[in-house]
């Protein structure tokens, strides 16, 4: 079979055994998501796979450069990263997605054993915190997200972890819509 038969056929077994799985998703036919952990845990991270042109006989592209993964420290992705890709070597010749999905869901402890949460806030400073005639600081203010909101900001995103483009228009129209076409004079 050629690279590009193999790749079907894996990318069909794919789909029919992660169908209405939340934490596979296909970005397209060559590159994947996949979820490791709950939404909640904070063990929990994402690997972004693509295959380039010759898979499985070369070795898919790895990454944990994904939004999801900013609280996971550079050291811990590195470990994660090095681990991974001695599976593949293991796998190389094979359709080897399913396997590295499922040997990374068991070995998920040890994956983040060395794991300290990377803390990054959002920071909002008002000019009410700003006081003239003291030189003391007031803290700054951190936006808190609930989950749902961070649920929501995970769902939009690609797998860069950035926004697609034009992905708040509806915003703009429901805002637009209430304000109306007020014209000035």
């Amino acid at each position: 079979m050629t690279a590009n038969e193999d790749q079907e056929m894996e990318l069909e077994a794919l789909r029919s055994i992660y169908e209405g799985d939340e934490c596979f998703k296909e970005i397209s036919p060559v590159s994947f998501q996949f979820r490791i952990g709950d939404l909640e845990d904070s063990k929990a991270f994402m690997v972004d796979f693509t295959w380039p042109e010759t898979y499985p006989e070369t070795a898919p592209q790895i990454s944990l450069d994904a939004f999801f993964n900013n609280r996971i420290s550079p050291e811990t992705k590195q470990q994660i990263l090095s681990k991974m890709e001695e599976q593949v070597e293991a796998n190389l010749g094979t359709a080897m997605m399913y396997t590295l999905f499922e040997w990374a869901k068991e070995n998920q402890e040890a994956l983040m054993e060395n794991h300290r949460p990377v803390v990054t806030a959002v920071t909002l400073t008002s000019s009410s915190d700003v006081t003239t005639t003291s030189t003391a600081k007031k803290k700054e203010k951190k936006e808190q997200l609930t989950k749902a909101q961070k649920r929501r900001m995970i769902s939009r995103t690609d797998n860069k972890g950035e926004l697609p483009r034009g992905w708040n228009w509806v915003d703009v129209i429901k805002h637009l819509s209430r304000t109306g076409g007020k014209e000035e004079d």
